[in-house]
């Protein structure tokens, strides 16, 4: 079992940075692979970031490659999502989810996680 608890979200002006953060608890945070998505009103859940298990794969959506850059940090049980470059498009709910069967990747479909936090929203104002 995981729990996620997203944070960092808040209202930034285009161009602005955010850092969004998900600590999650119990043991399987280190062993799964992590995913970031997004959901805008009247849209559906989208891919946004995925990491491996130890980080070393990494995976972006094309809409935020090189604005986005995701990491994370398994002695502290936190995945994080530095946003750089921030676009109006950019708003949404945006959550943490955990694959703890597939490891080594991280998928785009968010049928391919079993845990999600409550979600964080990032309003981005033009």
């Amino acid at each position: 079992q995981v729990q996620l608890v997203e944070s960092g979200g808040g209202l930034v002006q285009a161009g602005g940075s955010l850092r969004l953060s998900c600590a999650a608890s119990g043991r399987t945070f280190s062993s799964s692979a992590m995913g970031w998505f997004r959901q805008a009103p009247g849209k559906e859940r989208e891919f946004v970031a995925a990491i491996s298990w130890s980080g070393g794969n990494t995976y972006y959506a094309d809409s935020v490659k090189g604005r986005f850059t995701i990491s994370r940090n398994n002695a502290k049980n936190t995945l994080y999502l530095q946003m750089n470059s921030l676009k109006p498009e950019d708003t949404a709910v945006y959550y943490c989810a955990a694959d703890p069967r597939h490891p080594l990747y991280g998928s785009s479909w968010p049928e391919g996680y079993d845990y999600w936090g409550q979600g964080t929203q990032v309003t981005v104002s033009s």
